[in-house]
């Protein structure tokens, strides 16, 4: 039986990955400290004999007994609201975590996959963005903290290939969505699913013209698995290439929940890319993905996820204190 590490288990994609590998019949090791992450993602995985799960922050260093085969490292904030309110966790897990978790793979022979973001391309200057742009990205800016740990890990990432021969996958996740968000992180889906479920106004940022492409997370787990198990090392962006404009999205938002609300505005943070769409070009040649999920269904199944919550899920979703994590 092949042994995965997970960190990040306990988070949204963390989570799913940890379904994923269970269900393909791997050994599963969880690992998260839980400043972002939430037990309840992966308690149904707790009674499973081949899954073991370890509360450990993995900027500090990593010891896990026996084989492993792969690991994936999916350990950090991944949100706005988060990163800025965390801004030294998330540099150190992106530099610290990361050499950690090289140099687990390097003791271990195993193949290491690194969780990027698409936020390494900034606020894009070309449009879609492949691979083989390099980014436009504010490096003393506020979200710099989010998106330099990223390039960062990404560099040394390529370094430990390079160096020491290591088998290394990097993918670059664009916005992804799905149930086990978390509501009021900041990203564009929960904000509006939280506020149409409060009966609030939507909060649109800017004028609404700016884009995303929103990817489901069955589509983003299946793209991510493939990655894993290619035989490509260099960056490949997994994402869902259906641009819209954030206004127009609101607009799908308050006719999905069947809702009245209004739309108001906001300035738009500082940094906050205009356009963001992948090129997944090379995931079709090279793995065969692409994603299969429409927005309208995976919409439908966000907002059931959702609505399903008990009143103390909703609120455990929507407050993280991060108050004992800013003595860094």
């Amino acid at each position: 039986m092949k042994s995965v590490l997970i960190t990040g288990a306990a988070g949204f994609l963390g989570s799913h990955l940890c379904d994923k590998f269970i269900h393909n019949g791997y050994k599963v090791i969880g690992m998260d400290n839980l400043i972002t992450g939430d037990l309840k993602n992966i308690e149904h995985l707790f009674k499973h004999e081949h899954f073991d799960f370890y509360h450990h922050d993995v900027t500090k260093f990593v010891h896990v007994p026996g084989k492993v085969d792969y690991i994936l490292h999916f350990a950090s904030p991944a949100s706005p609201i988060d990163y800025l309110k965390i801004p030294i966790q998330t540099l150190k897990v992106g530099s610290l975590g990361t050499h950690n978790l090289l140099g687990l793979a390097k003791e271990k022979k195993a193949r290491i996959l690194i969780a990027s973001t698409s936020e390494v391309y900034g606020d894009p200057l070309v449009h879609p963005q492949s691979e083989e742009y390099y980014g436009n990205v504010n490096t003393i800016g506020p979200r710099g903290v989010y998106d330099e740990a990223k390039r960062f890990q990404e560099s040394i990432t390529m370094a430990y290939h390079r160096f020491h021969g290591l088998e290394t996958r990097i993918v670059r996740i664009f916005n992804t969505y799905g149930p086990r968000m978390r509501l009021n992180d900041g990203r564009v889906i929960p904000a509006f699913m939280g506020q149409a479920l409060r009966g609030e106004d939507l909060t649109v940022f800017g004028d609404g013209s700016q884009t995303r492409s929103f990817c489901y997370v069955d589509d983003q787990v299946d793209g991510i698995y493939k990655l894993l198990l290619s035989d490509y090392s260099l960056p490949v962006n997994i994402g869902n290439p259906h641009e819209i404009s954030i206004l127009e999205f609101a607009k799908e938002i308050i006719k999905l929940t069947g809702t009245d609300q209004k739309i108001i505005y906001k300035p738009l943070p500082k940094d906050d890319p205009l356009q963001r769409q992948p090129d997944i070009t090379k995931a079709k040649e090279i793995l065969g993905w692409e994603p299969k999920v429409s927005r309208s269904e995976g919409m439908k199944r966000t907002f059931e996820y959702f609505q399903g919550l008990t009143e103390e899920e909703l609120f455990r979703s929507e407050h993280k204190d991060f108050s004992k994590h800013n003595r860094l």
